[in-house]
C-alpha cells in the first residue's frame, strides 16, 4: 500500500509528540523529552513558527513524520534545509516510507533553490546510517557539533 505525505496540521500535534517520544525511546533519550502537547502546538503550528512538519500516512493512518526548518549557508549564499527529525514506525519500515518522506523534503529544497539538505544521526544508529548512505548521503566527519542548552545557555546569555 503506497504512502502519502501531507503538511501536518495542529490536530496532528498529539500524534507528532507520540512519534517524538517513540524516537527518543529508540535513541535511548526518552528522559530528555520535556516537550508538552502545548509546546508542539505552539512551536509547529502558531503563525510565527519557522518550523515545518509533515505527516506520512498509509491507508489514512499516520505512520511517521518529519520536522525541518530552513537554514542558511554563507559559503553557498543560499538557504538549506535542516532535518530535525525523520521517523517511521518500526513495523512500517522497509518499503520506502522513509525514502518517500525524505524525497518530499529534498524536492522542496530543490524547488526553493536550496544548496543543501542536512541532518544528524547518532554514531551508533547503524540502520539509519545504512539507510542514509543508500541514498547517496555522506557523513560530514570534519565538523564537530557544539551545543549550549538549559542552564549553561542561560548563564552564558547573562554574562
Amino acid at each position: 500500500m503506497p504512502v502519502t505525505i501531507r503538511p501536518a496540521v495542529r490536530g496532528d500535534a498529539a500524534q507528532i509528540l507520540a512519534f517524538i517520544t517513540e524516537l527518543a525511546d529508540y535513541e535511548r533519550a526518552r528522559h530528555e523529552v520535556v516537550a508538552t502537547l502545548a509546546d508542539i502546538e505552539h512551536s509547529l503550528f502558531d503563525a510565527s513558527s519557522t518550523v515545518r512538519s509533515l505527516v506520512c500516512e498509509r491507508d489514512g493512518q499516520a505512520i511517521g513524520f518529519a520536522v525541518y526548518f530552513y537554514s542558511y549557508s554563507t559559503w553557498l549564499g543560499r538557504n538549506g534545509i535542516y532535518l530535525e527529525d525523520l521517523y517511521v514506525m518500526p513495523q512500517q519500515r522497509g518499503d520506502g516510507a522513509g525514502r518517500t518522506l525524505l524525497r518530499h523534503i529534498a524536492r522542496e529544497a530543490v524547488e526553493n533553490g536550496c544548496g543543501r539538505l542536512e541532518w544528524s544521526v547518532l554514531d551508533w544508529n547503524e540502520p539509519a546510517i545504512g539507510f542514509y548512505r543508500s541514498l547517496g548521503a555522506e557523513p560530514q566527519d570534519e565538523w564537530i557539533r557544539y551545543r549550549l542548552d538549559g542552564e549553561r545557555l542561560r548563564q552564558f546569555a547573562e554574562g
